[in-house]
């Protein structure tokens, strides 16, 4: 049998793998961190980290497209974590800043953040993990 005569079997695909692991790790976090989602918590690392963004920058700082940050920064604002303002170069660009309330709930919820990551990766050893977050730089 030659491989192109082979069946396609979806769990050998990358994407659904990808795709199962990233559902795993989302429902970790949710649990670890039920207070933001994993968008609103790297939009916030990024703007406490970074200081204020563009919000399109934001958005490809915390790899979301325009729509999506649109959407988490609308919520975000809603809940008091950032602010938008207008730029004063560019009335149409927005600019995005994390609150003393924002910075204070990211900074508090960095270490259960990091212990999503170690549950996630508990079936790993220390030199598989390693290997996985290489890998997964090399394909970003």
């Amino acid at each position: 049998m030659t491989e192109h005569e082979r069946p396609y079997l979806l769990e050998e695909q990358y994407g659904y793998q990808l795709r199962r692991a990233v559902q795993r790790y989302q429902a970790i976090f949710a649990r670890l961190l039920p207070e933001v989602t994993t968008m609103q918590f790297a939009s916030l690392v990024r703007l406490d980290q970074m200081g204020p963004l563009s919000q399109n920058l934001l958005g490809r700082e915390a790899s979301m497209d325009a729509a999506t940050v649109k959407g988490v920064v609308r919520r975000l604002e809603a809940l008091g974590y950032v602010r938008r303002t207008a730029d004063p170069a560019d009335k149409r660009r927005l600019t995005v800043e994390i609150t003393d309330k924002g910075r204070a709930l990211v900074r508090r919820l960095y270490a259960p953040a990091e212990e999503a990551m170690v549950v996630a990766l508990a079936p790993l050893n220390p030199g598989e993990r390693a290997t996985l977050m290489a890998l997964l730089s090399r394909l970003t």
